[in-house]
């Protein structure tokens, strides 16, 4: 461990009560408005679920959704949107069709980033679940910060790329992020258990994904048939990749940092293959604070939906299947990606954006075929290699520092056959 790891903790915005990052109640209002940023994806139809089964509760206003037009125009004819924001404008134009054709009127039909901003910040919307995948929503999510509006939060690469400003920003417009993200759903519920300076560490769960067993002599040799093979969850392309190396871990160290407002070596990891309890908080005392639920991703959507109240449901855990819990520690020779991310961690700014950039390109270029599974550790640790250590001010800069990072992760991935030779023009990711 770095030790930068060990750097001194910075003070709370308050001592005295949780979310601690930042440390404010969300306002309880009678029918909370929805915007839902990726809403076709699987986080923006468990949220629809969650608002079929509770009408009386939650009501859908905005929807973002992408490039899925058939799940759109389906959202649309049910939920009835003031607004819906696709990726392109000719999938907006086709919505539009689509939508005259079935007789639907009173939907303004916006697409790319603004249209994503506008879905977030409509002067209606109560709260605002952060599900697009990747950099793409980080804009509409800080946009919403800055309106106001309480976010429900499960896109970590907005808070790996950019978690720096993002907490000043809720810190600045007095927002609660409420994650929803299971790991750290349940260092949120744990941590109502005592005060922020009573901490000690907080463990997040990992499965071991696929090839928690695996001799490290096979890692070269998995394809992206067998890495998509989660043993617990269902999940897209990428994060399944991610979780197969352990990266999707590594994110989530550098997630629960910002939330929580710890270094690095106060978030640790413990490979937990049953799943079944999420994550665990142990405090100065000795005690330790352990969330156990159903792996239903319903349940943490709920709970910051209706935070800080809790709302009664059938997500219901059958402890007579409790038989066995088991922990070991993670394995960072045979999943260096899980170490690539803590030393991002401890350094911060564009590291973070470089780890979360060069990870995304070298996951496509192994699903592709382009390099081996061992391919995406090695691309993300070259890039880092060559990332200058800044500190973005802005999104804009946020932005411009992840392009280059994909910039350099693609010339890399082109050059393999001479993985020690940097490109022309790639020394350097600003």
């Amino acid at each position: 461990m770095s030790r930068r790891d060990r750097r001194p903790r910075r003070a709370p915005v308050r001592q005295d009560s949780f979310p601690p990052i930042p440390c404010i109640s969300a306002k309880i209002i009678s029918v909370k408005k929805l915007a839902i940023l990726g809403s076709t994806g699987s986080i923006g139809t468990s949220t629809l679920s969650i608002v079929e089964t509770f009408p009386d509760r939650y009501a859908v206003l905005s929807l973002a959704a992408g490039h899925n037009i058939e799940a759109a125009l389906a959202q649309c004819l049910r939920w009835r949107p003031k607004v819906i924001s696709l990726a392109t404008e000719p999938l907006a134009a086709d919505l539009t069709l689509r939508l005259k054709a079935a007789g639907v009127t009173g939907i303004e039909v916006l697409w790319g980033t603004q249209g994503s901003v506008v879905v977030a910040t409509l002067p209606e919307v109560d709260f605002v679940v952060s599900a697009i995948v990747g950099v793409a929503g980080l804009e509409a999510t800080y946009a919403a910060i800055c309106a106001g509006k309480t976010i429900g939060l499960a896109n970590k690469e907005c808070l790996v790329a950019a978690g720096e400003l993002i907490i000043a920003a809720a810190r600045a417009h007095n927002v609660a992020l409420l994650p929803i993200d299971s790991e750290h759903n349940a260092v949120h519920q744990c941590m109502r258990g005592g005060a922020p300076q009573e901490v000690k560490q907080v463990w997040l769960t990992a499965s071991g994904g696929p090839f928690r067993n695996l001799p490290a002599s096979q890692f070269e040799s998995i394809t992206p048939a067998q890495a998509l093979k989660h043993p617990t969850w269902v999940m897209g392309q990428r994060i399944t990749i991610d979780s197969a190396t352990m990266m999707n871990k590594g994110f989530e160290v550098i997630e629960a940092c910002r939330l929580f407002d710890l270094p690095a070596a106060q978030v640790r990891v413990t490979v937990h293959p049953q799943s079944t309890i999420h994550s665990l908080v142990e405090f100065i005392d000795g005690s330790i604070l352990a969330q156990l639920s159903v792996t239903d991703m319903r349940l943490p959507i709920l709970y910051a939906l209706a935070y800080p109240e809790r709302v009664a449901s059938d997500l219901t855990f059958d402890l007579a299947t409790l038989s066995q819990l088991d922990f070991s520690p993670p394995d960072f020779t045979r999943f260096p990606c899980l170490r690539l991310a803590y030393e991002a961690a401890a350094t911060g700014g564009s590291a973070c954006i470089a780890l979360n950039a060069a990870d995304e390109i070298a996951v496509a270029a192994f699903l592709a075929g382009e390099i081996p599974f061992l391919g995406i550790p090695r691309t993300i640790e070259q890039v880092l290699e060559h990332t200058k250590s800044t500190r973005p001010t802005s999104i804009s800069e946020v932005l411009e520092a992840d392009q280059a990072a994909r910039i350099l992760a693609r010339q890399l991935i082109a050059s393999a056959a001479q993985p020690h030779l940097i490109p022309s023009g790639a020394a350097t990711a600003v």
